[in-house]
């Protein structure tokens, strides 16, 4: 097993890297930038290095510095967490060919799931159900309405080498179609330095299902379930749940073969969550996720199996610690993502947090790396911890996060705890009736009530 690992983050993917890592008798080396060398990560590890200012191209997405770090530090493995630098094939080869050990995939499956292209078309080859849309690339406006009358309105445009709802527009109809086109390959090349773009048909009600997959170097793959990550806000995930309410024993166990059996012929290496969009009884894939998932945590609610270390183990030449007959889903587990942002505007509010109070009790995880007095710098991602509970069932579960979001205190700085509280009285909410759309559209119909 690895004596010392570099954790390549911040923040509470670093923190939850390192726990996991101390509970295996493994040394941790945090790297951080001059507006992280109070950070919780920081003070916990066994050794820190600082890589760099604040800006995370000169920090955190700056190779030479990071592997400069594992290298003084002696560290044999580094786990890049997600966001950043963890879906980076060039950095996972960097790392390798420094005689060091890349806690992910293989750089070859994380440039071909970091292509949206070439990913669909790898779920078609693997029997993967995918959303109807174009072969490939859309080459000009004239392909783009060739291929929208075939596939039929409404349809959706999104970027190839995209994510987190950047390069995506939808078109309702023909008249639609030139503007949505024209702004989706420029928000593309803005945000990825790759203009090209593709089509899909766009579904009116879907949900949003993950399926998380976990594969050893020894031919071994297991699913754990799925998770509903449907309640999101400009694609960006709000609240997410295990297992879904809209699916029943027979969906899961199928779209859990399915997928597990597509990643078998990938050869793919470590976990790995395969996204679909659900409607109508029928899975669409959309995209696959080369990493750590941010809501991992509610699979290890519902599993009692810890990703990281299976992560971990993996990298390290071990086989799966357990089969697809052992994996036992028991209860149901909610994840609210609170981030240090305006509840109503959503614009980020850093800061110094005056005044912390975590809330505990049976079925209460909190992941975060905040503290009283620390300062939320400005520089990153307004995400400042997850709040995650289980229950013996979803009834349970809601009644129990609903209390521990009454209990969580955090002063100083604005956050989004208002916003999960008014969505636990929500009865669509409550019932689980809700699609990808609904939280926007709950969204803006309260903006316009208080404003009118």
């Amino acid at each position: 097993m690895f004596e010392k690992v570099l954790i390549a983050n911040r923040g509470e993917i670093a923190l939850r890297i390192h726990r996991a890592c101390q509970e295996m008798g493994i040394k941790t080396v945090a790297v951080h930038s001059t507006a992280d060398s109070e950070a919780m990560h920081v003070r916990l590890a066994d050794e820190s290095v600082c890589i760099g200012p604040p800006p995370a191209a000169k920090s955190y997405l700056h190779i030479p510095s990071i592997i400069a770090a594992a290298e003084i530090t002696g560290a044999q493995a580094i786990h890049p967490g997600y966001g950043f630098l963890s879906e980076n094939a060039k950095f996972a080869e960097i790392v390798t060919q420094h005689g060091m050990t890349f806690i992910g995939p293989t750089a070859e499956h994380i440039r071909l799931m970091g292509d949206k292209i070439a990913a669909k078309q790898a779920a078609i080859d693997t029997g993967m159900p995918v959303v109807p849309g174009s072969a490939g690339g859309l080459t000009d406006e004239a392909n783009a309405k060739k291929v929208a009358k075939e596939i039929g309105y409404p349809i959706i445009i999104k970027a190839s080498a995209g994510g987190g709802g950047r390069g995506m527009k939808v078109a309702q109809t023909e008249d639609d179609l030139a503007e949505a086109y024209n702004t989706a390959r420029s928000e593309a090349k803005a945000a990825f330095g790759n203009d090209e773009v593709y089509m899909e048909k766009y579904l009116t009600r879907p949900r949003h299902i993950e399926i998380q997959i976990v594969a050893d170097g020894h031919g071994n793959v297991i699913h754990l379930g799925e998770r509903d990550c449907s309640l999101q806000r400009r694609h960006q995930k709000v609240l997410e749940e295990a297992p879904s309410p809209a699916l029943n024993a027979e969906d899961r166990a199928r779209i859990g073969q399915i997928t597990a059996d597509a990643i078998k012929k990938l050869g793919y290496l470590g976990v790995g969550t395969v996204e679909y969009l659900f409607e109508d009884g029928e899975f669409y894939f959309i995209e696959m996720n080369t990493r750590l998932q941010v809501e991992h945590p509610v699979t290890e609610m519902i599993t009692c199996l810890d990703l990281v270390r299976e992560q971990i183990r993996i990298a390290d030449g071990a086989k799966l610690s357990v089969n697809q007959e052992n994996v036992i889903f028991n209860g149901h587990a909610i994840e609210c993502r609170v981030n240090a942002e305006n509840p109503t505007t959503f614009r980020p509010s850093p800061g110094k947090i005056t005044g912390y109070h975590p809330p505990g009790g049976l079925g209460v995880r909190l992941d975060s790396a905040i503290y009283a007095g620390y300062a939320i710098p400005p520089n990153y991602d307004s995400l400042i911890g997850k709040l995650i509970v289980h229950g013996r069932d979803r009834a349970e579960c809601l009644m129990r996060l609903r209390r521990a979001l009454n209990e969580m205190v955090i002063t100083g700085v604005e956050t989004t705890l208002p916003l999960f509280r008014d969505l636990m009285n929500e009865p669509d909410v409550i019932n689980g009736d809700y699609s990808i759309h609904w939280l926007e559209k709950n969204l803006k119909a309260k903006a316009e009530e208080a404003g009118g």
